[in-house]
């Protein structure tokens, strides 16, 4: 994983605000301050139409905002440009979605070592075997040279958990990613979550509607309307030199 300074959040918001629309305007997420430390699983949670995902995006620099700052370690993130954003995402960054978003005719395998091809760090040797690696360490170590159609859903979904941490980025971002599952598999990516958060000192953020997995992460982020409306667990956010 890239060296983090524990010092500083790893990812941060400041008086966020994101709207969209042309002459009727809507207001996905407002006045939003929210940090992201080394080390703790958060939830997002709220109802359908919240804004829960658009923070998600947010915080992965896949959208930016219309007000405010989004800091990746100390650093203004929103005034990059794209390229620069891109890469950014590409190398610290590291996602799953509801659905796995896997290239159906590329094997488990070559599904791991494609961000790894896209950020050009490695040798070819180097990411087949840091793929195998973290394909073995999720129990896919048979299921390696199978396409995704030859997978079940909760492989599919290890599969893509390994594709997120093929370049060892510090912040993994879910989206509902035990929507699709089913309840052993969603039992499944929760575990694997909370050992990278316990073991690797990596951070998750997961957006879930299901408030009984939200209830096992280190915070609780509830949204409304846009806006942050309660804060369980550590309470507000603030970066902790002891994460």
């Amino acid at each position: 994983m890239s060296a983090v300074d524990v010092n500083t959040a790893l990812i941060e918001m400041q008086n966020v605000t994101k709207t969209i629309g042309d002459g009727v305007m809507t207001t996905l997420v407002r006045d939003i301050d929210l940090a992201i430390n080394s080390g703790e699983f958060v939830a997002i949670t709220g109802p359908s139409g919240s804004g829960k995902s658009s923070l998600l995006y947010l915080l992965g620099l896949l959208d930016v905002p219309t007000s405010g700052e989004v800091l990746v370690q100390g650093s203004a993130a929103n005034q990059l440009g794209e390229e620069e954003r891109a890469h950014l995402r590409l190398s610290q960054l590291g996602f799953v979605f509801q659905f796995h978003f896997l290239l159906p005719e590329f094997t488990a395998l070559a599904n791991v070592m494609l961000p790894m091809r896209a950020l050009a760090r490695l040798s070819d040797q180097q990411m087949r075997e840091r793929a195998l690696k973290l394909l073995a360490s999720l129990g896919l170590e048979e299921h390696v040279h199978k396409l995704p159609g030859q997978l079940s859903g909760g492989e599919r979904q290890r599969v893509a958990i390994a594709r997120a941490l093929a370049n060892e980025p510090f912040v993994i971002l879910a989206d509902e990613p035990t929507g699709n599952l089913d309840t052993h598999s969603g039992e499944q990516v929760l575990s694997i979550f909370r050992a990278l958060v316990d073991e690797t000192g990596r951070a998750v953020v997961m957006v879930t509607h299901d408030l009984e997995l939200a209830a096992r992460t280190d915070r609780q982020i509830r949204l409304v309307d846009g806006k942050i409306t309660k804060r369980d667990g550590k309470g507000p956010a603030q970066h902790s030199a002891n994460p």
